[in-house]
């Protein structure tokens, strides 16, 4: 009789795993975006997520969770239940520079996610004021390595894209710029833009408009090839700086154990949104770039967190980085 009772219990055990993973989702799904509304990450969160919605057959609903540079949303994220129901928007600072910025941080990039995919990343730009005097980037490279003393980096605090992509050319050109800090992107935006400061870098989703205005002038864009949102901006390759590439990165993570079953739907939904034309017009607008092929896979997405922890934290140890 106990034999049969456990016997029966086991067979119950072994069908559960797989009956929720078919089953899933069967509830609403919280996407944490560790940002606050309106941002570049929280908008390219929305424009997949209304996708991966209608594949799955059940809402994502985006949750903003803001707060130390992204670092508050994404430990709550990996601090959920493992069930496919809680997952979470990272991107280039929560997974690749947090370990370097943050010594107290509550989570490892590399071990405590279960990767689903890259979603787009944003490119990053060097602008300056509009009356910066150089007018190529080989002349703006001469330039501020001559006078490094005299000019100002604007960026949007210790920690953020601005800060980190800027302290990664600051290290790449060898210079020491006095760096004035802001409370976010539009207020050092806003000063750059009426020449209280001399440059920054940024994301081009927060820069094209006033680069397509004349209001600040762009050297260059820190990818292979030019995007569609600004054609006549030449790539830095391209204009002679071709070991500056970077660019803002997002991706979907849910927390580790994560049923490989159910991270395989979320996988497969991201990669539909990221192959829909209407949403791939979206998100190209904004300036976004997409992965294609192997870069949408788990596997890919785990071994690219690994590379770019490695990547940030020489450069923004090198430079005393320390995130309050």
């Amino acid at each position: 009789m106990t034999r049969t009772i456990l016997g029966l219990l086991a067979a119950v055990a072994l069908a559960a795993t797989p009956a929720t993973a078919q089953t899933y989702p069967s509830r609403p799904i919280v996407m944490i975006v560790p940002f606050a509304a309106g941002g570049p990450t929280d908008v390219i969160a929305r424009i997949v997520g209304e996708h991966m919605s209608r594949t799955l057959g059940q809402q994502i609903v985006v949750e903003n969770v803001a707060g130390a540079g992204g670092t508050t949303g994404i430990t709550r994220g990996a601090q959920a239940t493992p069930d496919g129901y809680t997952i979470m928007m990272g991107h280039m600072g929560t997974h690749g520079a947090a370990p370097a910025l943050y010594p107290r941080l509550r989570y490892d990039p590399t071990k405590d996610f279960a990767p689903i995919g890259l979603a787009a990343g944003t490119p990053i730009l060097i602008v300056a004021r509009k009356n910066f005097p150089p007018k190529t980037l080989q002349e703006f490279v001469a330039y501020v390595k001559a006078n490094a003393a005299k000019i100002n980096q604007a960026h949007a605090g210790v920690g953020s894209v601005s800060h980190t992509t800027c302290t990664m050319l600051d290290h790449q050109l060898a210079i020491k710029p006095t760096q004035v800090a802001y409370r976010g992107t539009g207020p050092a935006l806003n000063d750059l833009v009426g020449g209280q400061v001399d440059f920054m870098c940024d994301q081009i989703v927060n820069l094209v408009e006033q680069v397509k205005a004349g209001a600040i002038k762009a050297y260059a864009i820190a990818t292979p090839v030019r995007s569609p949102a600004l054609p006549d901006l030449p790539t830095t390759t391209e204009a002679g700086l071709p070991d500056y590439q970077v660019s803002a990165w997002n991706a979907v993570f849910a927390p580790k154990g994560t049923p490989g079953e159910i991270v395989a739907k979320l996988n497969d939904a991201l990669s539909k949104a990221l192959s829909d034309a209407a949403t791939r017009k979206r998100l190209l607008d904004l300036g976004g770039v997409i992965p294609e092929g192997k870069e949408r896979t788990p596997e890919y997405l785990g071994d690219f967190v690994k590379s770019e922890v490695a990547r940030w934290t020489p450069i923004l140890k090198a430079a005393g980085a320390v995130a309050n």
